[in-house]
């Protein structure tokens, strides 16, 4: 039973970041209709602006670092917006999804080239590496600080969408951007405050992997996107309760098969992965959360 609960909270644990960085996903699709594959190089420079917080001996470095990747990904999603995603907003969807590609190997080419593709060191907190005993089951701090910080983020956002002027018009956008704006709402604001709220939930997303990883390198996001991108078709693309479900549902899946697999077999379970995707997607092709929800939002 120990080792039940246990699990299951490492499942919570890796669900909550999936579940972040496919929220993030699925508010510009919902309102958009982008796939913005460009979202990995946010996670990373978020991860990056951390690491400087470090190396350059900045005071309380694990007090301020935490923010100051929360604000670059803020920051940086802001950027990507008005520089390379309004001038072709009102282009194809398959025109914004390749210029999110091709914002992405600018990004990481950049990131290649002027840090290099060394992996550095990013140790978390001593503290963070404890473990807490309940009922005579050991939790790890940094899962339930992760689970924590998801909560937190989801209680925000959900405010944010349901009790303010801006949420409330973005969740019409979400129903019938071109009603919405017809409205009186403007393009601009939505679109904007849905790619800075994107970019928070990228820097949240970040202090999980970082924290699980204790390094950061030019990948740091390409490693979580893939996994994150699947999660928000599981819940059904567009779907920003579903994306959140979809990231739980499929930390889930793979920490019971890394439990469950033979030790030689440990290696395959991304495959094993998406073979059950793979079948869940052939019973349900809108996802499980797609077609016949109530509300995209």
């Amino acid at each position: 039973m120990r080792e039940v609960v246990e699990q299951v909270v490492n499942a919570l644990s890796l669900g909550s970041t999936y579940a972040l960085v496919a929220l993030g996903l699925a508010i510009l699709f919902s309102i958009m209709g982008l796939v913005n594959f460009a979202h990995s190089e946010i996670i990373t420079l978020a991860g990056f602006a951390m690491y400087a917080f470090v190396v350059f001996g900045i005071p309380f470095p694990f007090l301020l670092a935490p923010l100051g990747a929360i604000l670059v990904g803020a920051l940086a999603a802001y950027v990507m917006e008005r520089v390379a995603f309004r001038p072709v907003r009102n282009s194809s969807e398959t025109t914004m999804m390749l210029t999110s590609f091709g914002l992405s190997i600018i990004i990481l080419s950049l990131l290649q080239t002027l840090i290099s593709t060394r992996v550095r060191a990013l140790p978390p907190p001593d503290w963070l590496g404890g473990s807490v005993e309940v009922l005579s089951v050991r939790l790890g701090l940094l899962n339930m600080v992760t689970i924590a910080m998801t909560a937190a983020a989801l209680l925000v956002l959900t405010f944010v969408l349901r009790r303010t002027t801006l949420g409330r018009a973005m969740r019409a956008a979400a129903e019938d951007f071109d009603a919405t704006r017809l409205m009186g709402i403007k393009a601009d604001s939505v679109i904007l405050a849905a790619f800075v709220i994107s970019g928070v939930l990228a820097g949240l997303a970040c202090l999980s992997i970082v924290g699980r990883r204790a390094t950061v390198d030019s990948n740091l996001g390409q490693s979580v996107l893939l996994m994150s991108f699947v999660a928000t078709v599981i819940g059904g693309f567009g779907r920003l309760g579903g994306a959140v479900l979809g990231g739980f549902l499929l930390g889930g899946i793979e920490v019971a098969l890394r439990a469950t697999l033979p030790p030689s077999l440990t290696g395959l379970t991304p495959g094993f992965v998406f073979v059950v995707v793979a079948v869940l997607i052939s019973v349900k092709p809108n996802g499980l959360f797609g077609a016949g929800s109530a509300s995209r939002v």
